[in-house]
């Protein structure tokens, strides 16, 4: 055996060489050391897209600082002759790896075995059809925008992917192929003022740049000249099919359907193998054994071609002229130097070595003993005996914190370094760095040696993963992005769709017709129009949009219409206003109850917290940092915690929790964790047992998973106060159960406990802290009606960079089932088949093992044995099977990152939200995730089960289109914190005024006033000034986000949100036209007029009038000294209006005299509002 440092190199052309033993981190350290030897270009072959993925992520942490070096070429994802195209996120790095291919000089590029195979566009096509764009440059933007489509650049309304553009004006947005984030582009005449990145999330400047490089959008030609070559050569081929929906027409036209990738060769001039793109000096390193995954991937692919040539209208091509044959792939290789890596011995031979390796010997780290790290000081001994080193890999800095702490505790001393490379050149002997390795190894000496010469010393490489005896769960940290939360979205009638209903509150329910500019006394403005019954139409200024809202009650399309000039919506609205004031009563008694009992006051130790707090491998979104925030507030108050904490599955509700129980636990309480089911209780212990790893904490489960005999002990050591955190079902509420200092109670899913086990729970209540944690959605709306009520935190912001399922509703179908399985698991994940009927799911297994053989199939469903149960989810969870076929026992609980398809059988059984629940499954990381919801024939499907599906398939988003489908959950969840009775009112009034009549009525009643609706419809102020105030639809093209930006101005409640939005106009459209400038002036002086308490205010070329509210706090004595003091410009007409004459002919004159007096009455307010 041979050091890896020494071992033989490929010396020719044409020269191989095997290394053998690389196993565990050694296949990665061989790679890395070779690179060190001798800089240059090494292309890294794999059979798999998991291997590439794997080694990629541990490559980056030998390499650290100089990771760049490290490249991958991207498989697709997705399978021979699919019918979907890969992810633009794929397409972009996979265009920037060819691109720069060619000219690369050094680095280490990854390529899975099928990528290597696929017959790429010649090199010279990227090359020839790219560009650099510079500041300064003179540029025409319409020749401009005609290059960027021939290049295959979508033009959109605002840029959110890879691969498109938006014009308004003289900016162009784009976001070019490689790039990581998108350009904005101001362009001066025909010069290019500037470039600046940007945020796609909130459209905000990132950072100013000089210079880009714009890469075609696709990875072979498809202007006008491909299309006709793929028509020749289509002719060749096929017959030319005429019907519209064929693929040679669709083409023929212009259109691109998904898949047409596996077209590439006849768009291309000529089609080239990946070899022919690299250098001459590169070198090639085979992983594994590529011969037999290489016959693997032919089988799959003449299986599929058979499978698929028989479609007339999309023929496919020979496998032969998309992949290159197996013997033809091998015999390219040999014309390389090539090094062959491989993780068994080898036979000893001429050009094969064996590396001087060793697997690590058992380290894990046991608890129940007296000295845990027993095992790991043992071998650390040995190991200096032999002048070795030892360097342990952790994954974040909240882990190394904690590691280093335990090892301090059983008297060993780790050195932290900032990299692989900082350790190696300095001479401790153990040390630690950040960084994910799956598995460790020990680096010998090598064979035939006494002593290990000086820098010959063993070195162990060990990982969290032989520490702690379970696999950490790798996450990938990502960029943090802020999200428009989906409440901002429905409150700023975004996709509102023309014949939705809404609601105003002046004139009641009727249906958005759109937004038209009308001619008011020669002055244009822009009118939202509502169709009321009987077909009377109101035409709304867009100045007053703060008076609609969305309706979300019953039945879309049979919302209660009011008629216009008829007292039937002030007889609802006044109906719902009595009902409010009962509601906001009985909240504020809950609350003085509550307020009165007298809870523990935890101390906060904030340098314990951060390091726990680091642990944390994701970056917050802000709604989890509120929340966190306030139950920490919460915790360190003497008042009894009942906080409540709703987010969608996924959202991060657990880690609040477990910042909690840490701040209880780090303060001598013990906590409990209540859960619904014993999967879940198995998940969280899981959970918690990982996240508390490296802490002086002992973790135990409750369940029917653990014998008599281990349940006894658990309890005996709870009652000693042994046990820190204890988690279980209801079994937690049973009387036999005894913590010695319990202070806080963590309770999932509430609603999902019997009426029993609440009352248990509100027993609870009195002296200890309470956190609820519930996925049922629960808008934010109602959080600030109730703030300073109910404890509610709301995490509505997704985790950033989460791709949205694609979802199809499909018929049952054999082929598609293959397909979609195949498509997963050729990827290295897994997938969940759903078939709620437990009668027959043994014989869909049977079924499914004859369709899929290539799968490894687990069962699991609620009639199982508990322990069976809980096994199969372990198993699916460690990935020892990658097909799960289940009931709806999946819909809460476990959580599978690695699992991304979810086949859903007899989808038409399911409702709306169960669906959503259900999906929600899937989808947990960066990875495309996929649903197929699969049905009976169309005419077996009822109309209801057809609109469900319909909806589901269509909200795949996060954003918005969730946040609409989830109102009628939203206000399920409403009723339940306010009763079924409240359910009827929020029908009459629709969701949004009820919630804002609700917040009016609860600030009245803590004000010790009696709420009135009257207060509710008075504080709105009209202000006209005769100008024209609009954003005009050349400004801002599209519809709904015009109206978007309407609503959000008229909702402005100060200035910082008024200067919020300004910005953001500004940033995403270029600067104010005149119009603009004018409707963001008059809600400036709207909102400062409404704050004096007056109601309308209307200024014109000769003067104007404004009238006051009842309750103003202009003081009254100021107006009459107005009025005698310059008699000609003031005068007093009836009881409440101010009449002024002025000549104010202009835009300036106008602005500059109303907001001079508004100013004025603002320095002479009474104390009163």
């Amino acid at each position: 055996m041979i050091r890896i440092e020494a071992l033989p190199t490929p010396t020719s052309s044409t020269d191989q060489k095997q290394w053998g033993r690389l196993s565990g981190a050694a296949l990665p350290w061989a790679i890395y050391q070779l690179y060190q030897r001798q800089k240059g270009l090494y292309v890294v072959v794999v059979p798999d897209t998991t291997t590439a993925l794997r080694l990629e992520q541990e490559l980056t942490v030998f390499f650290h600082e100089n990771a760049a070096d490290v490249w991958t070429f991207p498989d697709w994802e997705t399978l021979p002759y699919d019918v979907f195209s890969p992810h633009q996120d794929i397409i972009s790095q996979r265009i920037k790896t060819l691109y720069s291919l060619p000219r690369l000089q050094h680095g280490i590029v990854i390529v899975p075995l099928n990528t290597a195979l696929l017959r790429l566009t010649d090199a010279s096509y990227l090359q020839q059809h790219s560009l650099v764009l510079k500041k300064g440059q003179l540029l025409d933007l319409t020749a401009l925008r005609q290059q960027l489509a021939a290049v295959g650049y979508r033009a959109v309304d605002q840029v959110m992917e890879h691969g498109e553009f938006s014009v308004r004006g003289s900016l162009l947005d784009l976001y070019p192929m490689g790039s990581t984030l998108p350009y904005r582009i101001d362009f001066l005449d025909d010069e290019i003022d500037g470039i600046r990145l940007f945020d796609p999330d909130n459209q905000r400047t990132v950072q100013q740049v000089n210079e880009i490089e714009l890469l075609p959008a696709h990875e072979f030609p498809q202007d006008k000249a491909a299309i006709e070559r793929f028509r020749i050569r289509y002719r060749e081929r096929f017959p030319a099919r005429s019907e519209k929906e064929s693929l040679y027409m669709q083409v023929s036209q212009g259109l691109m359907p998904a898949g047409i990738e596996y077209y590439l060769p006849l768009f291309a001039e000529q089609s080239a193998p990946l070899f022919s793109m690299l250098p001459k000096q590169t070198v090639m390193l085979a992983v594994g054994d590529l011969e037999a995954a290489a016959e693997r991937f032919w089988h799959d692919l003449q299986r599929r071609y058979q499978d698929r040539a028989i479609d007339l209208l999309k023929p496919i091509l020979k496998p032969q002229e998309l992949y290159l044959a197996v013997d033809e792939f091998f015999a390219q290789l040999k014309h390389w130097p090539r090094l062959r890596l491989s993780r068994a011995e080898l036979p000893e031979r001429a050009g094969q070595s064996n590396a001087a390796v060793a697997d690590l010997p058992e380290l894990t780290v046991n608890h129940q003993l007296k000295n845990p790290l027993e095992k790991l000081q043992h071998f650390i001994v040995e190991i200096k005996k032999q002048q070795g080193r030892v360097l342990f890999f952790v994954e974040s800095e909240g882990r190394r914190e904690s590691l280093l702490q335990l090892m301090q505790r059983n008297q060993i001393r780790l050195q932290q370094f900032a990299s692989v490379e900082e350790f190696l050149t300095d001479q401790v002997d153990l040390g630690i760095v950040i960084g994910s390795l799956e598995q460790g190894c020990l680096l010998q000496s090598g064979s035939g040696k006494a002593k290990a010469k000086a820098g010959e010393e063993p070195l162990a490489l060990v990982s969290e993963n032989e520490l702690f005896g379970h696999k950490v769960t790798q996450r990938r940290k990502r960029k943090h992005s802020q999200q428009i939360s989906g409440d901002t979205i429905i409150r700023n009638l975004a996709e509102l769709s023309v014949g939705q209903p809404v609601v105003h509150l002046q004139h009641g329910i009727g249906r958005y017709q759109g937004l038209q500019v009308l001619d008011a006394g020669g002055i244009s403005a822009e009118f939202v129009t509502i169709e009321y019954a009987g077909a009377s139409k109101l035409y709304v200024p867009v100045s007053s949009l703060h008076l609609i809202s969305r309706y979300t009650g019953s039945d879309q399309d049979h919302a209660p219409l009011h008629k216009l000039g008829n007292d039937s919506w002030e007889k609802a609205r006044r109906k719902a206003a009595e009902k409010v004031r009962d509601v906001a009563a009985e909240l504020l008694d809950v609350y003085a109850q509550r307020a009165a009992q007298t809870g523990y006051g935890f101390k906060l130790e904030a340098d314990q917290y951060e390091l726990f707090a680091d642990g944390f491998p994701y970056k917050e979104t802000v709604d989890q940092l509120d929340a966190i925030a306030a139950v920490l507030k919460d915790m360190q108050t003497e008042r009894a915690m009942d906080r409540l904490v709703c987010g969608d599955v996924g959202f991060g509700k657990t880690e609040v929790a477990m910042r909690a129980a840490f701040v209880a636990v780090n303060d001598n309480k013990q906590v409990a964790v209540l859960v619904p089911t014993t999967l879940l209780a198995q998940q969280h212990f899981e959970n918690f047992r990982d996240r508390f790893a490296n802490w002086p904490v002992k973790v135990a489960v409750l369940s029917r998973f653990i014998s008599a005999k281990e349940q006894k002990a658990i309890l005996e050591e709870t009652e000693q106060g042994k046990v820190d955190i204890l988690i279980g079902t209801h079994k937690l509420l049973q009387d036999d159960i005894r913590f010695k200092d319990l202070g806080l109670l963590i309770v999932d899913e509430e609603h999902r406990f019997g009426v029993r086990q609440k009352d248990k729970i509100k027993a609870l209540r009195a002296n200890i802290d309470i956190l609820t944690l519930t996925a049922t959605p629960i808008p934010r709306t109602l959080n600030m009606s109730m703030s300073g009520m109910r404890d509610l935190s709301i995490i509505a912001t997704p985790p950033a960079k989460r791709l949205p399922v694609k979802t199809f509703v499909r018929e049952h179908e054999e082929g598609l089932i293959r397909e979609a399985v195949l498509r997963e698991i050729s990827r290295g994940g897994q997938v969940y088949f759903l078939h709620n009927d437990v009668a027959s799911i043994e014989k869909t297994a049977a079924d499914l093992a004859l369709l899929l053989p290539e799968a490894l199939i687990g069962i699991a469903h609620g009639q199982m044995r508990e322990r069976d149960l809980e096994q199969i989810m372990a198993d699916f969870y460690h990935q020892r099977f990658n097909l799960l076929l289940c009931s709806t026992i999946i819909e809460t609980g476990i959580d599978v990152p690695t699992a991304n398809t979810i086949i859903i059988n007899r989808a038409d059984n399911f409702g709306l939200a169960q669906l959503h629940q259900l999906r929600g499954r899937v989808g947990r990381s960066h990875h495309q995730a996929y649903a197929y919801l699969l049905t009976p024939p169309p005419k077996r499907l009822t109309k209801d089960a057809e609109k469900r599906l319909e909806a589901i398939s269509a909200l795949e988003d996060l954003g918005a289109g969730f946040a609409l489908a989830s109102q009628d959950m939203e206000i399920r969840g409403a009723g339940e914190l306010l009763g079924d009775e409240q359910s009827g009112q929020i029908e009459s009034v629709g969701f949004s005024l009820y919630m804002e009549m609700l917040e009016q009525a609860v600030e009245a009643l803590k004000a010790g006033k009696e709420p009135s609706l009257d207060a509710l419809l008075t504080q709105q102020t009209e202000l006209d000034m005769k100008l024209p105030a609009l954003l005009p639809d050349s400004y801002i093209p599209d519809v709904s986000l015009r109206l978007s930006f309407y609503k959000r101005l008229a909702s402005c409640r100060d200035e910082q949100e008024l200067d919020d939005v300004q910005v953001e106009l500004i940033d995403r459209f270029g600067l104010l036209p005149d119009a603009a400038k004018n409707l963001v002036k008059i809600t400036e002086l709207k909102m400062q007029a409404q704050t004096l308490g007056i109601k309308r205010l209307e200024a014109n070329s000769k003067g104007g009038v404004l009238e006051f509210a009842e309750r103003t706090s202009v003081n009254p004595s100021y107006i009459i000294q107005l009025i005698q003091t310059q008699s000609k410009v003031f005068k007093l007409e009836g009881g409440s209006k101010l009449k002024f004459i002025k000549d104010l002919p202009d835009t300036n004159s106008r602005f500059a005299f109303v907001s001079f007096m508004l100013d004025d009455f603002a320095k002479h307010q009474t104390g009163a509002s």
